[in-house]
């Protein structure tokens, strides 16, 4: 892509996306459909915060099994052998 159709690309989206703004802010329209959405955002809103919230949860418990996993792995490692030139158990 050429930097005039990137320039152009840009110049379109932001046309668009001006008008769709002073289309929702200026018109009684665009504020009764904004009125209309915005419930519907909010919730959309709070559940990607709890989606997010989940994930944290699920990554800290994640890591909670990996330190348990670790611990118990390095005592029976340190357990198995007394001393350092010690070769069996027995």
């Amino acid at each position: 892509m050429t930097d005039r159709s990137r320039t152009l690309a840009a110049t379109l989206v932001g046309a668009i996306a001006g008008g769709m703004a002073g289309y929702m802010i200026f018109t009684p329209q665009g504020r009764e459909w904004r009125r209309r959405i915005e419930p519907a955002v909010e919730d959309f809103a709070n559940e990607l915060n709890n989606f997010r919230n989940a994930l944290a949860r699920a990554g800290g418990m994640a890591n909670q099994g990996w330190r348990m996993l670790n611990d118990v792995l390095e005592e029976t490692s340190s357990a198995r052998y007394q001393t350092p030139h010690q070769t069996t158990p027995f």
